[in-house]
Parts: structure tokens; sequence; C-alpha cells
């Protein structure tokens, strides 16, 4: 529900001389009395809850609220210890009314819900816009789009079955990403299985402290790679693979050790290692700030390997 608020009310007289706060207290006591249908009766109990005496006797000294026994000859009488708020309806409905109208809308949508179906109109009968029903001349937008069924055999990015060919646009699964080359999406050249040569190093001392993972990579991974190799020395990205490696939930290729690299300053070719825990060979001794830095880093790379992986074959990341 609502209650109505005079678009003068800001400068009457009544209000200019309660003041900001008891009237504040008014326009609450007047949204309470709309919401509850009370006719503009106020319990008392409500208004000392809202607001504070002073407040209370100013609204009724300027006549903004009447107590039990007020001789306003307009308003109702309030129970003891109540409130009304002058003139309420004058501006408002009153409850009775309120009710009327709710029994007519709940009528009026009774009847609507038991009347028949109604019979779709053609053009002829639409009163309003024939042309909405009028045939298309031409409803296919495309008529010399091939008809004939084009899938794409082995390929899980191709079109479905029965779809229409457009010969403007190539076959998603002719092109390496499944999708065409646009700004967003630049084309990728296909993964090429194996290790890359300038790698194997940095490959067989993954293997020897036990990271193991797939070697599918694509040019921008190869080219990834290669500048990493080049700004941190190999022995320095073998441990920091070892600090973020999972065994009980490792990644299936390198491309999630490419993400988790990327996240690593350059390092000069001559810099030491950090020290391993306890004097002892292994993955160095993290600070708790640092085990929290490198497990983001790790998660966050793994989404993105993730996320990347769906789109590529599936003999790719074997």
């Amino acid at each position: 529900m609502w209650a109505k608020l005079d678009d003068g009310f800001h400068s009457h007289p009544k209000v200019r001389k309660a003041g900001n706060a008891a009237v504040g207290l008014f326009a609450r006591l007047l949204s309470y009395a709309g919401q509850h249908m009370t006719n503009g009766i106020v319990v008392g109990a409500l208004a000392r809850d809202y607001g504070t005496a002073p407040q209370l006797r100013k609204l009724t000294a300027v006549g903004l609220l009447h107590e039990h026994g007020h001789g306003c000859g307009t308003c109702v009488q309030p129970d003891p210890g109540d409130y009304v708020v002058h003139d309420f309806l004058d501006s408002n409905p009153s409850r009775a009314q309120i009710k009327q109208a709710r029994d007519k809308d709940a009528r009026r949508k009774r009847s609507e819900r038991n009347r028949e179906p109604a019979q779709p109109r053609n053009r002829d009968e639409s009163r309003t816009d024939g042309s909405r029903n009028a045939p298309h001349p031409n409803p296919d937008p495309h008529p010399d789009f091939d008809n004939a069924p084009q899938v794409s055999d082995g390929c899980r990015t191709g079109r479905l079955a029965g779809a229409r060919v457009d010969p403007s646009r190539p076959d998603p699964g002719s092109l390496p990403d499944g999708r065409e080359p646009s700004p967003q999406h630049p084309p990728r050249t296909a993964p090429a299985a194996g290790i890359p040569d300038f790698a194997r190093k940095l490959a067989d001392r993954l293997a020897q402290v036990g990271v193991h993972v797939a070697w599918g990579t694509d040019s921008q991974d190869r080219q990834d790679l290669r500048h990493l190799m080049d700004t941190i020395p190999v022995e320095h990205l073998v441990q920091h693979a070892v600090r973020t490696w999972n065994p009980n939930n490792p990644p299936r290729t390198i491309r999630y050790l490419i993400k988790v690299w990327a996240g690593l300053p350059a390092v000069p070719a001559n810099a030491p290692l950090h020290p391993a825990a306890g004097g002892t060979t292994g993955p160095p001794a993290l600070s708790t700030g640092e085990q929290r830095a490198a497990q983001g880093l790790a998660l966050a790379a793994r989404l993105r390997a993730q996320e990347t992986d769906i789109d590529r074959p599936l003999e790719a990341l074997e």
C-alpha cells in the first residue's frame, strides 16, 4: 500500500513550525497508517517507539496529529493513548474503499480466468494492427543457403547434423581452435606432441624431481616457454614447480606450469636457489605468506589452463 503526501507539505506553516525532526516522525507515522489501512489511526506505543515525547507534543500542538478527545470535526476519534493523522482520509482511501477495490479486482481476474480461450485473430479481424498478422513474402532470410546438412566427422566442434551452411563462413571443424579468427581470438597453430628441443633440459630436470606432465604445446606455448627460460634459470623453474606441485591432483600438461611460471619475476643466471628447510635438498622452506601466494598463483594458473584445455583436441593433452 501507500499513503499520499501533499506536494506543498514541505512549506506548510505547520511543518515549518514543528521542525524537521518532528516532521520526519510524522512521515513515518503516515506511512504506517497507509500500510496497515488504519484510517489514520496510529497506535500510541508505536508512535512513542518511533519518536520522542517532545516530537509528539510538537506534532499535536501544530495540529498534524490529534490525541484522544480532540476537537477536530473532520477526524475520527482515537482510543486513549493513541493518535490520529489530521485529515488522513481527505487524501487517502479508507479501509473499506481499499477492500472494495481489491474485491472488484479479484472478481475481474476470476472472470478472465474463466473466460473462453480467445480465438486467434487474422488480418481482417484485428482492429489494432492488421499488418502484424499479414503473411511475409519471403519467410526465409537466406534463401540461397545450401539446404544440405554439413557435419564435421571426428571433430566435436563441427556443426550439428542438419544445420544449414552459410557459404560465406568456414566450417568450424576446419579451424584450429574450432572458431573463426578474430581480434579477441587470434588463430593458433595446431598443438605439436613431444618436447621442444630447447626445453629438453627442463623436461629432464622436472622428471628427476617427480614432476611429470604431458608436453602437447602450440606455437604460443613454445614462445611463452622460451621467453621464461631466457629470463629464469632452469633450476629456479624446477624449484618453483616443486613448490606448487600437488601430487594428489597433478595437472595434465606443461601449460599449467607455464601459467605458474608466468607470474615469476626475472632471475639472474647466477642467482642462488632458495635454501631448503633443515639444510636438506628438496622444496625450499616458505613463510606462511609465501605459501599462500604460491598456492594462489598455482590455483589461478590451474584454472586458466583448464579453461584453455576445454577447447583443445584430446590428443594434444596426452
